[in-house]
C-alpha cells in the first residue's frame, strides 16, 4: 500500500487533470447513451435558468440546483479529508469528481427521475441536459476548492446561507431534495407547491 501511495503522490497535476477529464468523458458518454440531449432541446444555451417549473430547468449551464452541487463539493472535501487525510489533494479531487459524475449518471436514470417526479417541484422532470450535468460537476469542483482554501467556519456559513437562500427562493434545496428522494412526503410536496 505505501508503494501505491508514493506513486500517487508522485503524480503530476496534469496526470490528475487527465483522470478528471476521463471521468467527465465517461459521464458525458453515459448520459448520451441514456438519451439525454447535449443542450436544451429549446436550441439555446443560457448561463442561468431561474424558473424551476420550466421545462428548461436543469437544461442550461446553471440553475437554482447549482448551489446544491457547490455544497456537494464542500461535503466531498470534508469526507475525503476525514477518511484519507494523507492522500494527495489531486487524488481526493479526482475521487470527488468520480463521485459527482457517478451521481449525475445515476440521477439521470429512469429509476431516480421517476422518484424525483413524486415531488411537487419535479412533476415534469425528464433529466438534465449533458451540458447542465457537466456544469453540475464543475460546480462541485468549485465547492471542493473553496472548502480547501477557506476556513471551515466560512464553508459552514456558506453552506447554510445557500441552503436557506435557495429554500426561501424556490421552496427546495439540497436538504429538502434528499428528504423527498429518500422518503417523499405529501405535506412537504404541498408546501413546495405553495398550497
Amino acid at each position: 500500500m505505501p508503494a501505491i501511495i508514493n506513486r500517487l503522490r508522485a503524480m503530476s497535476h496534469a496526470q490528475y487533470a487527465a483522470i478528471v477529464a476521463g471521468l467527465i468523458a465517461i459521464q458525458v458518454m453515459s448520459l448520451f447513451a441514456l438519451g439525454h440531449p447535449p443542450i436544451c432541446t429549446c436550441g439555446s444555451v443560457k448561463l442561468w435558468q431561474g424558473d424551476v417549473l420550466s421545462a428548461e430547468n436543469s437544461q442550461h449551464l446553471t440553475d437554482w440546483y447549482t448551489f446544491s452541487h457547490i455544497i456537494h463539493g464542500f461535503g466531498f472535501y470534508l469526507l475525503l479529508w476525514l477518511i484519507a487525510p494523507r492522500t494527495p489533494t489531486g487524488l481526493r479531487f479526482a475521487i470527488a469528481v468520480g463521485l459527482e459524475a457517478g451521481w449525475e449518471i445515476l440521477e439521470n436514470t429512469p429509476l431516480i427521475m421517476d422518484r424525483y417526479r413524486e415531488s411537487a417541484l419535479a412533476q415534469g422532470y425528464f433529466g438534465d441536459s449533458i451540458i447542465n450535468s457537466v456544469s453540475d460537476v464543475l460546480a462541485m469542483a468549485l465547492g471542493f476548492f473553496l472548502a480547501r482554501q477557506q476556513p471551515v467556519w466560512l464553508t459552514v456559513v456558506l453552506a447554510l446561507a445557500m441552503e436557506l437562500f435557495v429554500g426561501y427562493m424556490i421552496r427546495d434545496n439540497l436538504t429538502l431534495n434528499i428528504i423527498q428522494l429518500i422518503h417523499p412526503n405529501a405535506a412537504l410536496s404541498r408546501w413546495q407547491a405553495g398550497e
